[in-house]
């Protein structure tokens, strides 16, 4: 290939990108090594190949050898034990700008690298796509835990704590309504997919609301159970429950290329609506009765 002029910015981006190919080059054969999905294997062993021959172009044109980013490799490899394969590489791969703008300098001289970019886009979003991942399978029903034990736990908090105005006896209260619900929301959960699908699914995903729900309990009372102040309880419990909301609707806007701003603005919307709603009914008929406890 002929020696191209690149200025200073230019090349120390197209080194970046160099080192980002590399990197997951070898990120994705680390996770490949460690999948027993005869698929999954083969698909990130075809886009590390891709990355390979990326670095390759990109080293053509920069002169240099690249190391990888050992810490980059060791981040996003946990990353996808912890929190799934699809997560973790989709996750990986939205932080490629500065690469995508490299590329797109570089075409303006060099036609092959507008292809690179292409193929970036294109094919390995397409692989990315049919990567097969249980979990991802069960997100409609880790969703109807999770949102029905946020809203109505939320709800039920806020009612309790102007009703009772006793941390310990609101968390009990809470707990035993919780884990009753979480019960009942599996089993219904459970008939409604087996009505569909085969037992084995609607076991599976009455599992995951189950635990989903009941998960969702725990750090919802947690507050309670650590503060005598009720209503510093409160709040701090309705912080918690918009950090569940959003680190779940991130998770699944980068897993399932779902709009991030609107789900958790309309999940939010919800939960503190009916938690400031049943507040105030529980004012209400606490000053209507005169009730005290």
């Amino acid at each position: 290939m002929e020696k191209i002029k690149l200025d200073q910015e230019t090349k120390n981006s197209l080194i970046n990108a160099q080192k980002n190919e590399i990197s997951e080059y070898f990120l994705y054969h680390k996770i490949a090594g460690g999948l027993k999905d005869e698929q999954n294997k083969r698909l990130l062993k075809d886009i590390a190949e891709d990355e390979l021959r990326h670095y390759k172009f990109l080293k053509s044109v920069t002169g240099k050898d690249v190391k990888p980013d050992r810490f980059k490799i060791f981040l996003y490899f946990w990353i996808t034990k912890i929190f799934g394969l699809t997560f973790g590489i989709k996750l990986l791969e939205r932080g490629e700008e500065t690469a995508a703008k490299a590329y797109e300098k570089l075409g303006e001289t060099l036609p092959e690298a507008v292809d690179i970019k292409q193929e970036e886009d294109e094919h390995e979003h397409t692989l990315l796509n049919m990567i097969k991942e249980e979990r991802l399978e069960y997100v409609g029903s880790i969703v109807l835990g999770l949102n029905d034990a946020l809203v109505e736990l939320t709800g039920a908090l806020a009612g309790l704590t102007f009703a009772l105005q006793n941390a310990g006896l609101i968390a009990l209260t809470g707990l035993i309504t919780g884990i009753a619900a979480s019960f009942s929301m599996a089993a219904s959960e459970y008939l409604s997919t087996a009505a569909e699908n085969s037992k084995k699914y609607a076991v599976k995903s009455a599992i995951y609301t189950g635990t989903a729900y009941i998960l969702t309990v725990f750090l919802l009372i947690l507050p309670y159970l650590l503060m005598h102040n009720p209503f510093l309880s409160l709040l701090t419990t309705l912080i918690i429950a918009i950090l569940i909301i959003a680190f779940f609707n991130f998770y699944v806007s980068v897993a399932k290329d779902f709009n991030f701003i609107k789900r958790f603005t309309e999940m939010s919307a919800i939960s503190l609506g009916v938690a400031l709603l049943t507040f105030i009914i529980s004012f209400g008929i606490r000053s209507f009765w005169g009730i005290e406890i």
